[in-house]
């Protein structure tokens, strides 16, 4: 069983929903995406996710028209695997196509590139044999990039707020919680870590504490410290 957060963008709310592994993630379109699925290698009993990742889903999916080899989907930041900065943990990412041909990557390629559906969909010629695509939102907190996590201040809510809770709370700077809201608690947490890390205590996760944070917390395993 599988607790799964999924953020609306439109309303800018989290909702929980407890699914099998072998059910539906919430918003996917029939059983075109099991929590199995979306879960991969992640030992996590929480996921997570937003309502607009599932409907570009939807979309290149019925695109495609038949199904979709996941690869990789959700990871946390403590349990690595990725980059220091990406969507994965943020649970917006796929990479797919791993057991096709180059031709049906192409295919899955063209379905997911056509929806105009995801923030970022990867040339070919950077993952030739996989396919990845993410709905990443919002503006980077680093000048110069278009991936990266955007500048969070109290009272944002989101995956990224998430991601940064996640990270915060693997070092041992707890915010009491994990739900994706960005409270007094978490802001007291994030300026704990701010502080020991030498930078302004300002409590606003821009570029430079984003840096530090991820870099200090992807792929260092689960810890004693770590939230569900």
């Amino acid at each position: 069983m599988a607790r799964i957060l999924i953020y609306d963008p439109y309303t800018n709310q989290i909702s929980t929903y407890n699914r099998n592994e072998s059910d539906p993630m919430p918003y996917s379109y029939n059983t075109t995406l099991r929590v199995r699925e979306f879960r991969g290698s992640s030992n996590s009993p929480t996921l997570w996710t937003t309502t607009a990742c599932m409907e570009a889903w939807n979309l290149t999916r019925r695109r495609y028209g038949s199904g979709i080899h996941v690869g990789y989907a959700f990871k946390r930041i403590w349990e690595g695997g990725h980059g220091t900065a990406s969507q994965h943990y943020a649970g917006v990412s796929f990479d797919v196509g791993q057991n096709v041909s180059s031709s049906e990557r192409q295919r899955i390629w063209n379905a997911a590139n056509n929806t105009g559906a995801w923030g970022y969909v990867e040339p070919q010629s950077m993952t030739p044999t996989w396919v990845h695509f993410d709905k990443r939102f919002g503006t980077p907190a680093c000048s110069g990039t278009t991936s990266g996590y955007p500048t969070l201040r109290k009272g944002a809510v989101g995956v990224y707020t998430l991601v940064m809770q996640d990270a915060l709370n693997a070092l041992g700077y707890s915010t009491r919680t994990l739900d994706g809201k960005f409270g007094s608690n978490t802001e007291s947490a994030l300026k704990a870590f701010q502080r020991a890390v030498g930078l302004t205590a300002d409590g606003v996760c821009g570029c430079n504490t984003w840096t530090k944070l991820s870099s200090a917390a992807v792929g260092i395993g689960r810890t004693g410290t770590v939230i569900n």
